[in-house]
């Protein structure tokens, strides 16, 4: 049987980092990110990196955006209000047909308890949930996709991982996942179809 690994950002709940400073005019929120390189700075945390150390690697480069940086993490919540509800409700008729569901996602471990508070269902929705910042192991490196399999005795071939990023959906199928780019619910609806998965 095929059980089905979910990523969770942009699949399941939409994350708009710039969110979290809706007091600031967008312009200067992306003038920020690009000064102290937002996308390395956060796959920084979500492998593992602690708040106090987030913040530390701001304030030597770019002191002058550590205090506000270090609203993003109160503010956390913010960026990953609206769920993708037309995915949840693919997931739900999966689990009812008996599918093993997963998640895998590349989140902070300070992070991830506000997720789950936030979207309760995520609890109810799958078996296991690997969590990159928890692991200290990120996609689309082959260890985080190990450790799922190796958690709940799945063997490889028998995954079936969606995920928004390119590069992720690659490292799935390079470790013998079948894997799918997540673009739209029902593009992976389509997907899903095609694969007799529903």
């Amino acid at each position: 049987m095929t059980h089905v690994v979910f990523d969770i950002g942009n699949v399941l709940v939409r994350w708009d980092p710039l969110a979290a400073f809706a007091d600031m005019p967008r312009t200067a929120v992306e003038e920020m990110f690009d000064a102290i390189d937002f996308p390395a700075w956060n796959l920084a945390n979500d492998g593992g990196r602690s708040r106090t150390d987030a913040i530390a690697a701001i304030a030597r480069t770019h002191p002058q955006h550590a205090a506000r940086m270090e609203e993003y993490f109160d503010r956390f919540h913010l960026t990953i209000q609206e769920p993708i509800h037309g995915t949840w409700q693919i997931a739900d008729r999966l689990k009812q047909d008996g599918r093993r569901l997963f998640g895998l996602t590349n989140f902070s471990a300070a992070s991830w308890p506000v997720a789950l508070d936030l979207h309760r269902g995520l609890t109810d929705l799958f078996e296991d949930v690997v969590v990159s910042g928890v692991e200290r192991a990120l996609k689309p490196k082959p260890r985080i996709y190990a450790i799922l399999c190796e958690r709940n005795g799945l063997a490889p071939g028998d995954c079936l991982f969606i995920d928004d990023r390119a590069d992720n959906v690659a490292g799935a199928r390079a470790v013998g996942w079948d894997a799918v780019r997540f673009t739209t619910p029902d593009a992976l609806e389509r997907a899903l179809a095609e694969r007799g998965l529903l």
